[in-house]
């Protein structure tokens, strides 16, 4: 079953933010992390990519250079990107970035990384982070959850993303 929750919490999600959940609810018997437990995020991202794209979104199609989405961070002479991150995907229009994540999203806190990078990306103002339901038969989507529960409500730390999107698969 596809969980999800939106931060701020006490924005309701609009149209988009529902339109990225429908994307991962219509695929879900095919990434379901309760049945594919040994699954890795690029399978996801693959089978997730034609319904981002179709709401806009530019996906990475391989490991290549060529194929990866880079989102500039930092520019130098003449205006040149001297520092950029890649991301999944890429809505330039909305200022969307998609990340999708596996085995490695709570264990090795790929989400933290997730959610800095997106923080200082040019023209990135909400970020989407997909982790699995379970791995190793621990609930990541709950652990990583429970992490943005606390980062917002301890307002401590603040960010310069307008909305954080998780999405357990």
């Amino acid at each position: 079953m596809i969980k999800w929750i939106y931060y701020p919490n006490s924005i309701e999600p609009d149209d988009f933010i529902k339109s990225i959940i429908k994307v991962f609810q219509n695929v879900e018997n095919d990434i379901d992390s309760n049945r594919k437990e040994k699954q890795v995020s690029d399978v996801v991202l693959s089978k997730v990519r034609i319904g981002l794209e179709e709401l806009g979104f530019i996906v990475e199609r391989g490991k290549k250079k060529a194929e990866k989405i880079l989102v500039p961070v930092l520019f130098g002479m003449n205006g040149q990107s001297t520092k950029s991150f890649e991301a999944d995907a890429f809505h330039p229009n909305l200022k969307w970035v998609v990340e999708v994540e596996a085995g490695r999203a709570y264990t090795n806190y790929q989400f933290l990384k997730d959610y800095f990078q997106a923080s200082v990306m040019v023209g990135v103002d909400y970020l989407g982070i997909a982790v699995r339901n379970i791995y190793r038969g621990r609930d990541d989507f709950l652990k990583v959850k429970n992490f943005f529960d606390t980062l917002y409500a301890s307002q401590k730390m603040t960010t310069s993303l307008k909305g954080i999107l998780i999405i357990g698969y």
